[in-house]
C-alpha cells in the first residue's frame, strides 16, 4: 500500500508540474486528485463505441482508460470521460447523431471538472465516402463542415419535373436557389493551418487496408468520375457533410454535394458524410464565445468506412445494405493509426508551436461570423454577417408565410470586432 501511495503521490506530481491538473480552490469540499480541474492539451472526440475501442486497445503509446471521470449531461450509454494519468489527453463517446452530440459536447463545456482553454479537440470518426475523391479507409481532414440536410425535402415522387432532387435550401423555391432562412449551423470552418500540420503527421502512418476492401473498390475503376474511389487509402484534405439522416445513392449525394458548393461558394469540397460534426462545432463555438475553448484549436478528422453511392450497375440498396464493402475494420484502425500520429505530434511539439495555439491563415467560425472576422463562404456579409440583434443577443424576424428570415443586423454583436 505503501508503494502505491508513493506512486500516487508521483503521479500527481507530475501532473501538476505538466499543468495538467489545478488545485482545487479552499472552498471545495472535495479531497484527493480526483477533485483537481483537468486541464488537457488534446481531446479526441468519438461518436460511437467502436470508434472509442480502437483507442482503448491501443494503449501502447498513451491509456486513455488510467482516470475516468463521471461528467452530467453525457450520453446515459457512455457517461464517463477518459484520460491519461497525468490528464493531458482525454477522450469521450458522444453518442451517435446530432442530438446526442451537440448535448455531450455542451455538457463536458460546461463541467466544471475541465480547463479546455487550450485544448486541442479531434473529432476522429469514421465516415461514408464520396469516391469523385477518396476510397474506403481514406483518413480525411476538413476546413468545412456542412449541415447539408438542414433543408426542405420534399419526397422525390412528387418533386416538378424540372427538378433533380426533392431537397430545397430553406426559404429557396427551387434546388439551386441560396437558403434565405439561415440557421448559423449551415457552415463551420475550422483552421486550415491547424489542418494542414494534422495531415502532415497523420502521413507519417502506414494506413491498413483489406483484401475484400481492396476488392469492392476495384468495382469503381469503370467509371472516369470514381477513380479516386478505386485507388488505395491515403491522407485527404476534404470536407465534411453532416446529416442525420443516414443516405446512400448517387442522386442524394450529388444533391448535397451541390448544396455544399451553393452555400461555400464552391470552397468546400464534398467527400465525406457524418452524423455529427456541425452539432459537436456548434456547441464548441457556443463555449468559445464565452472563452472556454478556442474555436481554433480543432481537427476534424474522419476515417472512409463506405462509399455514399453505388459503383455503376449496383443498386444503391445493394450498396448500403448488403455489399461487403470492406472498409469498416480498416477505417476504424486508421482512426488510430492516423490519430495517433495526431495527437503526439501536438504533444511533441506543445512547447514550440502548439502551446501558444497556430495561427489561423483563414476565417475560422460559423456562417454569422460570431467570433468574429467575415466569412469566406456563403453570400455576402450583408446577408450573411449582419443578422438582426438586439441588447446583444441574436434576434430574428417573427414567422412570415411559414418561413423565417433574416433582417438586417441593428446593433452589432460586442465580440464582432
Amino acid at each position: 500500500m505503501r508503494n502505491l501511495a508513493l506512486v500516487s503521490q508521483l503521479v500527481l506530481a507530475g501532473a501538476l508540474a505538466a499543468g495538467a491538473f489545478q488545485p482545487p480552490t479552499a472552498t471545495d469540499p472535495h479531497e484527493g486528485w480526483l477533485r483537481y480541474k483537468v486541464k488537457p492539451k488534446v481531446f479526441i472526440i468519438s461518436m460511437f463505441e467502436p470508434e472509442a475501442d480502437i483507442w482503448y486497445a491501443n494503449s501502447g503509446r498513451f491509456d486513455l482508460l488510467q482516470r475516468n471521470i463521471t461528467v452530467p449531461g453525457l450520453s446515459p450509454l457512455y457517461p464517463h470521460v477518459h484520460c491519461t494519468a497525468i490528464g493531458d489527453i482525454c477522450q469521450l463517446v458522444t453518442g451517435e447523431s446530432e442530438i446526442n452530440a451537440a448535448c455531450s459536447i455542451t455538457a463536458l463545456v460546461a463541467s466544471p471538472r475541465f480547463d479546455l482553454t487550450a485544448t486541442y479537440f479531434m473529432i476522429a470518426g469514421i465516415a461514408g465516402v464520396n469516391p469523385e475523391i477518396a476510397t474506403t479507409g481514406s483518413v480525411t481532414f476538413a476546413r468545412y463542415a456542412i449541415q447539408v440536410a438542414l433543408q426542405y425535402e420534399f419526397d422525390a415522387r412528387e418533386i416538378p419535373a424540372n427538378w433533380t432532387t426533392g431537397y430545397v435550401p430553406q426559404g429557396a423555391y427551387s434546388p439551386s436557389g441560396y437558403p434565405q432562412s439561415i440557421y448559423g449551423t449551415e457552415v463551420f470552418e475550422v483552421n486550415a493551418n491547424l489542418r494542414d500540420l494534422a495531415v502532415s503527421f497523420a502521413k507519417t502512418a502506414t494506413l491498413n487496408d483489406s483484401s475484400a476492401a481492396i476488392a469492392y473498390r476495384a468495382n469503381y475503376a469503370s467509371t472516369a468520375a470514381y477513380t479516386a474511389g478505386s485507388q488505395p487509402p491515403s491522407v485527404v484534405s476534404c470536407d465534411v457533410a453532416t446529416s442525420d439522416v443516414y443516405f446512400s445513392g448517387a442522386l442524394l449525394s450529388e444533391a448535397f454535394a451541390n448544396y455544399t458548393t451553393l452555400v461555400t461558394n464552391g470552397s468546400a469540397v464534398y467527400c465525406t458524410t457524418a452524423q455529427e460534426d456541425n452539432a459537436t462545432l456548434e456547441a464548441l463555438l457556443r463555449g468559445a464565445l464565452f472563452q472556454l475553448v478556442d474555436f481554433s484549436r480543432i481537427i476534424v478528422m474522419r476515417t472512409a468506412s463506405d462509399f455514399d453511392r453505388p459503383y455503376a450497375g449496383e443498386a444503391a440498396t445493394e450498396n448500403l445494405f448488403y455489399a461487403d464493402q470492406g472498409g469498416f475494420e480498416i477505417a476504424l484502425q486508421n482512426i488510430y493509426l492516423a490519430g495517433v500520429e495526431v495527437v503526439e505530434g501536438i504533444l511533441q511539439g506543445w512547447n514550440t508551436t502548439f502551446a501558444g495555439g497556430v495561427a489561423a491563415g483563414n476565417y475560422v467560425g460559423d456562417i454569422f461570423g460570431s467570433l468574429g472576422g467575415t466569412p469566406d463562404f456563403g453570400l455576402p456579409a450583408d446577408f450573411i454577417g449582419d443578422q438582426v440583434v438586439a441588447k446583444g443577443n441574436l434576434w430574428r424576424s417573427g414567422r412570415a408565410a411559414g418561413r423565417r428570415r433574416l433582417p438586417k443586423m441593428l446593433v452589432r454583436l460586442p465580440w464582432h470586432r
